[in-house]
């Protein structure tokens, strides 16, 4: 399993919207170039972002987009989630997978199974509000 830019960049621009908005609406131009990004690649991310409650956006000359929810009520798990899919390190693991002809006599899916729990249980401990603390 590896995350993708449309996964980390998700986060990236959840914890700018966190750090720089002050309850307001933020450009997400402003965003883009804080945080290095091109612009369409950001359009294409943002609709899953607010689709799914993590962020709002007004159109018009004071809009852009700000935090719906409070950081601390943004799990990393369920924003990856969102942008990659399931994070399943291999494909019997996925959510609705077909039954594989191997299961029932598998001896790696132990290891599978172990992996995929601790990347959700890892990815599931953080939230926006600890990534933005700085050590």
């Amino acid at each position: 399993m590896m995350i993708s830019t449309r996964g980390r960049y998700a986060l990236r621009v959840i914890i700018d919207l966190a750090e720089n908005g002050n309850g307001g609406y933020i450009p997400m131009k402003s965003v883009a170039e804080r945080q290095d990004i091109s612009l369409k690649y950001l359009e294409r991310i943002l609709p899953v972002l607010v689709k799914n409650g993590f962020i709002e956006g007004v159109q018009g000359k004071s809009g852009g987009y700000k935090l719906k929810k409070h950081p601390s009520e943004c799990v990393v798990g369920d924003i990856l989630r969102l942008t990659e899919g399931d994070l399943a390190p291999v494909a019997c693991l996925e959510c609705n997978a077909k039954t594989c002809e191997f299961t029932a006599d598998c001896r790696t899916k132990p290891v599978w199974k172990k992996l995929n729990n601790v990347i959700n249980e890892c990815l599931d401990s953080f939230t926006i509000a600890d990534l933005m603390k700085k050590d």
